[in-house]
């Protein structure tokens, strides 16, 4: 479910993200604004106006935006919710000169999140049309990744959040994963990696280990892993019966997929309480990429 069903979204953010804005309006007028210039401080209105279908998103950063200019923000419509064309979202008030200076940094920050939160809900639509056609119980998760745009991941992953999805980790200490590349460097010894994580993260952190086989993921559950990668799988019969496989064995929620729309990365990610082997209760968490 979407954030703001919870609570107010923008709690969320850190302190940080202010100076992050600062950093924004300082790239765009390095120098002399000579556009500001011209037009002078008059007290003016501007009107943002929605002209494709969409969610909005990334509010807080369009109102620091212009907080930090000296200009005020009305909304029209709250953030997460949908709108049809054209529609008048918000009025911003200020000396014309500032309404100016922040136009297109508040308005490509704005288009960022709101293009992310859409395609996400749009995502989420057609994983619960096809969770309620195959009258499926328990339905994965839509999760993002740490794919992001450098420099940009904070308003990314809040996007996410008001588009519904799961943020997942937001950075390498987040979780520990063990991709191909960290279990080749340990000699393709995966309990070893599993252990060396282990050792430096701690029981509060989990571990994610990407499996090429049903094998690898065996051995990744018998070593402690918390969360299977099943990567590069053919979809389809194979698929199942390794997924069906794996969670017989070891219990486990619905599988996952994760996959890329729009320039986005998403995934589904879900599990349930089942027995691990030896009879132990915990949560086994199968991901499919």
């Amino acid at each position: 479910m979407a954030a703001a069903e919870y609570g107010t979204p923008h709690h969320l953010l850190p302190p940080t993200y202010k100076r992050m804005v600062s950093a924004w309006l300082e790239e765009d007028c390095p120098s002399f604004d000579y556009g500001g210039f011209v037009v002078g401080e008059e007290v003016k209105e501007a009107r943002l106006l929605g002209k494709s279908p969409g969610m909005v998103a990334g509010v807080p950063f369009f109102d620091e935006v212009f907080r930090q200019l000296d200009c005020t923000v009305e909304w029209h419509i709250r953030e997460g919710e949908c709108f049809e064309p054209v529609k008048h979202c918000a009025t911003v008030r200020g000396p014309i000169r500032k309404i100016l200076l922040g136009e297109r940094v508040a308005l490509n920050t704005l288009a960022r999140c709101s293009g992310i939160a859409t395609k996400t809900s749009h995502l989420l639509h057609l994983l619960h049309t096809h969770c309620a056609a195959h009258h499926l119980t328990h339905p994965p998760t839509l999760a993002g990744t740490r794919k992001t745009t450098p420099g940009f991941r904070l308003p990314e992953k809040y996007a996410l959040a008001i588009g519904g999805a799961d943020p997942h980790r937001h950075d390498l200490s987040s979780m520990t994963m063990l991709k191909d590349n960290h279990i080749w460097a340990c000699d393709n010894n995966i309990p070893r990696a599993i252990r060396a994580a282990r050792a430096v993260a701690g029981f509060s952190v989990k571990v994610e280990v990407e499996c090429g086989s049903e094998a690898e993921a065996v051995e990744a559950v018998r070593a402690g892993a918390d969360v299977v990668m099943l990567d590069n799988f053919k979809p389809g019969r194979e698929l199942e019966g390794v997924v069906g496989r794996l969670r017989g064995a070891f219990g486990g929620g619905e599988e996952g997929e994760e996959g890329k729309e729009g320039g986005k990365e998403g995934g589904k990610e879900g599990g349930k309480e089942g027995p691990k082997e030896g009879g132990k209760e915990g949560k086994r968490e199968f991901l499919i990429e």
